[in-house]
């Protein structure tokens, strides 16, 4: 993969991404800036994070036409104002007003992001990378936030710094139909279908329960440690910051890790093993409880994230399921704080933990399914075709070819893409290069 085409969409990632990644402190803080009660503060969330859903359903499959410079650009300008009027305001209405737009801002850049990063060579070290800058910029803000004063302006002033910060990246990205010339329009008749519809749509299903499950308890994690734990706001985001540093060593493993294991075993064991942090947390009465489940969810969380999102990308090089995939886990991430404030004002802290975890556990099997339909075949004897099959291979193999020309037995099947090739005659495509056809024929 060429970093070249990969760094504006990772600058656009964090942008993007960096919302929900606040989103403790963002609720926490709009709660006791304004006088809300958790269970409004979470519907304030809730409704930031539905709009950057809304965004990603609204463009998927349209980047291309619109022009990923131009809807880019929209969205941070979206991002920057919205966050910075929900910052300056005082009033609860203008407050919701703003993030309501602000989330339809980071969810368009996050669009743009995915739909280009389901175009590169390597999808899974691409969303590595934005897992990594987004956790970055999170943990750092974590750690200074708390010492800066209280209210709700400080995280949300710093959403759209960053959303300003990342309106430079734009320049290099393709501009309205730059980067699709000689193919199929994305849309009318020479659309191409969209494919592996039965294995998208389940992913794309199970992903909102999946990511709501997260962020229930991202959402009250923050009251997690202050009012069962007994942590006070300094310490609580201190956590949250080496927690969020755990996470940056999950993502380096797994960009080390790679494609070793496939996405089946880190999608499925990796859930499994988030389902059990999200217990420990949601049950801890203290620091020690508190910081464990908190540093080892943060460790496998995104993890998972970048394979799950790494086999979205994988399903349609044009993008779409990766970004309908992406606004299926903002519309999860949307429910997840008023879903955790539900959970907690009706079964208590350490209840809502045991929820998440059952839910989680089930949900592992449609997750790990569609990635094992989905990895492809291997490739055995006779899987070489229209060359000769499998002789050919071995001919190949020991004719002198370069090492890594021959696929090895065993190796996975690399997938036959359909390439349009425009006609500039209209006339000659429909009679053809010997004159008109017969009729009748």
């Amino acid at each position: 993969m060429s970093p070249r085409p990969a760094r504006p969409l990772v600058a656009l990632f964090t942008a993007g991404y960096l919302a929900s990644y606040l989103l403790p402190t963002v609720v926490g803080r709009i709660g006791s800036g304004l006088g809300l009660d958790p269970a409004e503060a979470g519907v304030v969330g809730s409704g930031l994070l539905l709009s950057s859903a809304t965004a990603g359903f609204t463009l998927a499959g349209r980047v291309e036409r619109v022009g990923a410079r131009r809807a880019a650009r929209v969205g941070l300008l979206l991002a920057a104002a919205g966050y910075a009027l929900a910052a300056l305001g005082s009033d609860v209405p203008l407050v919701v007003l703003g993030t309501v737009v602000g989330g339809f801002g980071s969810g368009t850049a996050t669009t743009v992001a995915a739909s280009g990063i389901a175009a590169l060579r390597d999808p899974h070290r691409a969303s590595t990378a934005g897992l990594l800058s987004v956790s970055v910029v999170a943990g750092a803000l974590y750690l200074t936030l708390p010492h800066l004063g209280g209210g709700h302006r400080l995280p949300l002033a710093a959403i759209a710094v960053v959303a300003a910060l990342a309106w430079p990246a734009t320049r290099s990205l393709p501009a309205v139909g730059a980067a699709d010339r000689g193919r199929a329009p994305a849309t009318g008749r020479g659309a191409a279908p969209l494919p592996y519809r039965r294995s998208g749509l389940v992913l794309a299903v199970a992903i909102v329960g999946w990511s709501m499950a997260q962020n229930a308890l991202w959402g009250v994690s923050s009251r997690i440690g202050q009012e069962q734990a007994g942590l006070d706001e300094v310490t609580v985001g201190a956590v949250f910051a080496v927690a969020l540093g755990s996470g940056l060593l999950g993502i380096l493993g797994a960009g080390l890790l790679g494609s070793r294991l496939g996405r089946a075993v880190p999608i499925g064991v990796g859930t499994v093993f988030i389902a059990g942090c999200i217990a420990v947390s949601a049950s801890a009465d203290g620091l020690g409880g508190f910081a464990g489940g908190e540093i080892l969810w943060n460790t496998g969380y995104p993890v998972v994230l970048s394979y799950l999102i790494g086999l979205a990308a994988s399903l349609d090089p044009r993008g779409r399921w990766a970004v309908l995939v992406g606004s299926a886990s903002s519309l999860g991430v949307a429910c997840g704080p008023l879903s955790g404030s539900v959970l907690v004002e009706t079964v208590g802290f350490a209840g809502m933990g045991l929820v998440l975890c059952a839910v989680l556990l089930l949900l592992a099997v449609p997750l790990t399914a569609v990635a094992l339909h989905t990895g492809g075949r291997p490739l055995v004897l006779g899987a070489v075709r229209r060359r000769g099959g499998a002789a050919a291979a071995f001919v190949a193999a020991g004719a002198g070819a370069p090492s890594g020309t021959v696929p090895r037995l065993g190796a996975p099947e690399q997938p036959v893409t359909a390439i349009a090739v425009p006609v500039a005659d209209p006339a000659r495509a429909a009679y053809g290069p010997a004159g008109p056809r017969p009729s009748g024929g």
